[in-house]
């Protein structure tokens, strides 16, 4: 019996340990094994603080370019997706599929796409190659392309559920006149802001110069595709903290509401003489690599279902779904506020439902994700209010490094490629494992905490076993 506790007392020390350590180091090393997915597996990219599995789309290229066997399907599956045909060529050309099979076990399936990299239309261009292969025909949306966001840290569901309730009596610090006989217009107050920024002066500048210049070779008022690469110059190069200002100015006046509308220049980079249909404009979108990949990141950083607890993705983080929203500007599917409403504002892109026929549900269902989308409504709103410079930034989950495998490392003897292992865990930044250094505030309290717990369990482990003895 006296044994049996010594064990005990042993075994609850050694859990003890194994809990400090993980503390300090990361992962439990109990529990690793019960947390490792294989490549490509659903739980090896999502998750709230998950490690995320994922290699550059640009070296997961090059990686496969320098194996034979995984070359040659390669330039076969990118010939499968040329031409007006290449659904069929997916469905029933067996070397297309083929192709496809050699590619799922290829650097190239878990690959992903940092945003705004240097080459991130090349990059995104490599995943579709794949991806585009597994969904295409489908009416299911698209996984975003790119590397996951990371959750928000302090979310505050209380004080959303009143802005979105209504319930919310506190005015926002946008609306705060200091001169109380002024109209108030957040919208020009950013405008202002913007002008005494070099970078967002110049860029601003810059798109509505472009997008307000006529284009004589078409007949045109202006050249929407340059208009829609301003656009995106502009929102990729101009912080956040002035683009946002601009594109999601809270408004209690329709004049503040209708400079709101026209940040992008609509006349040029939204309306057109005839509405599309809300599906043919999607798939216009989706055969342009950047159109769909941003598309469908939005819909992951701002759409949840209706009865979720959350009313945003990566609990409740406002920052990464305006992102989104903002990236998808200058695209095909580029949204914008659709009145000079202030009260009851609704966002679209430019396109209906009408005439759907057999696809009316299908059509409003993908509607929905722009003018019935809580999270982006609440997101805006939050925004108004300031609440989203309590969440944390729209960060990525820390993944590894592009790992610096070569594909020499895969056999040229053998017919079939070998599964690609891509490192879990990161490389240590501060010095290496042992070091505090870098360590959050919260971490290293965490740490302390532990410490004091393991001397603790220890004096109590030996109590015990001395008692027993």
């Amino acid at each position: 019996m006296k044994s049996v506790t010594v064990w005990m007392c042993v075994h609850i020390f050694l859990l003890l340990l194994d809990e400090a350590a993980s503390s300090w180091d990361g992962p439990s090393a109990l529990s690793v094994s019960s947390d490792n997915g294989s490549p490509g597996s659903p739980g090896s990219r999502s998750g709230p603080g998950a490690q995320a599995e994922w290699v550059d789309c640009i070296q997961a290229s090059d990686m496969c370019n320098q194996n034979p066997h995984c070359s040659s399907r390669y330039r076969v599956m990118r010939q499968c997706l040329v031409g007006k045909e290449k659904e069929a060529m997916l469905d029933n050309n067996r070397e297309c599929q083929a192709a496809l099979e050699v590619l799922l076990v290829s650097p190239l399936f878990d690959c992903l796409c940092k945003r705004g990299m240097k080459k991130e239309l090349q990059c995104l261009q490599n995943y579709w190659t794949i991806h585009m292969g597994l969904t295409e025909g489908g009416d299911m949306e698209d996984s975003s392309p790119y590397e996951p966001v990371a959750p928000n840290r302090h979310p505050d569901a209380f004080r959303l559920a009143s802005i979105s309730s209504g319930m919310l009596t506190v005015a926002p610090k946008g609306f705060q006149c200091l001169d109380p006989e002024k109209n108030c217009n957040p919208c020009l107050d950013a405008a202002k802001a913007c002008n005494l920024n070099g970078s967002c002066k110049r860029q601003r500048s810059s798109y509505i110069a472009t997008c307000r210049k006529e284009d004589p070779n078409k007949g045109e008022t202006c050249s929407r595709k340059r208009c829609h690469k301003a656009l995106r110059l502009f929102l990729d190069r101009v912080p956040h903290e002035f683009s946002h200002r601009l594109l999601f100015c809270p408004c209690q006046t329709e004049g503040c509401a209708e400079r709101r509308r026209q940040t992008i220049v609509p006349d040029c980079s939204y309306n057109d003489k005839e509405k599309p249909n809300c599906l043919e404009l999607r798939k216009v979108c989706r055969q342009d690599a950047l159109c769909r990949s941003r598309l469908a990141d939005y819909i992951v950083n701002c759409w949840v279902t209706p009865h979720a607890v959350s009313t945003c993705p990566n609990q409740d983080n406002h920052q990464a779904c305006l992102a989104s929203y903002a990236r998808l500007i200058g695209t095909d599917m580029t949204p914008n506020y659709v009145d000079n409403s202030f009260s009851n504002w609704t966002i679209s892109p430019w396109c209906t439902c009408k005439g759907s026929g057999n696809q009316e549900e299908e059509c409003m269902n993908f509607l929905r994700y722009f003018t019935d989308n809580t999270c982006l409504r609440n997101a805006i709103q939050a925004f108004g209010y300031g609440i989203d410079n309590m969440q944390n930034k729209n960060v990525s989950v820390q993944g590894p490094s592009p790992t610096t495998k070569t594909g020499s490392d895969w056999p040229t003897g053998t017919s079939e490629p070998p599964f690609v292992t891509i490192p879990k865990y990161p490389e240590p930044r501060d010095g290496g494992p042992g070091r505090t250094r870098g360590l959050s505030e919260d971490h290293a309290a965490c740490v302390c905490a532990n410490v004091w717990a393991l001397v603790l369990s220890l004096a109590l482990a030996l109590v015990l076993a001395q008692h027993a003895l």
